[in-house]
């Protein structure tokens, strides 16, 4: 009995955890991999990040506000910013750097939010190869038994 509680979960986790993983990595992750990275080596456009109300969930709070250029261009309304410092409040600022990142910008001051993105792009990028993986496999296999069963049977392989 085990053998089939862990086979169909093996299936499941192959079958569909595989490509949603993929789905969520490559989707969420990957477009904000190059302004993670651009933040961390200090590119970008530099400016004040101004704390209008913070969002908490169980285990951590981000706070969303607006972002002025110090350089004057256009700003940028309802932001998040990554890597928040510690003791920021609501009305305070922040210096901040903008990347290009689609929801927010990231602090000057630095901190991890580039290796988080950088990994979960990484994973998602492995589970949909591991799927593709997996689906040539599997087409292969279906059609090496195919043709195995037709040779046993006396048929012609065609193919």
């Amino acid at each position: 009995m085990m053998d089939r509680i862990s086979s169909w979960r093996t299936k499941f986790f192959l079958w569909v955890g595989l490509p949603v993983i993929a789905v969520l990595g490559l989707a969420f992750a990957a477009p904000d991999v190059v302004p993670a990275w651009r933040a961390k080596s200090g590119a970008g456009t530099d400016g004040t990040f101004t704390a209008l109300r913070e969002e908490c969930g169980r285990r951590s709070c981000s706070w969303h506000g607006d972002f002025v250029p110090a350089d004057g261009g256009a700003p940028r309304r309802d932001v998040l910013l990554y890597d928040a410092p510690d003791g920021l409040t609501t009305g305070g600022t922040a210096a901040a750097r903008d990347t290009g990142a689609g929801k927010g910008v990231f602090s000057r001051d630095g901190g991890t939010t580039w290796l988080l993105v950088t990994g979960f792009a990484a994973v998602g990028a492995l589970a949909a190869l591991a799927w593709v993986v997996l689906i040539v496999r599997t087409v292969r296999g279906r059609r090496r038994d195919v043709a195995t069963i037709e040779r046993l049977a006396g048929k012609p392989v065609q193919g």
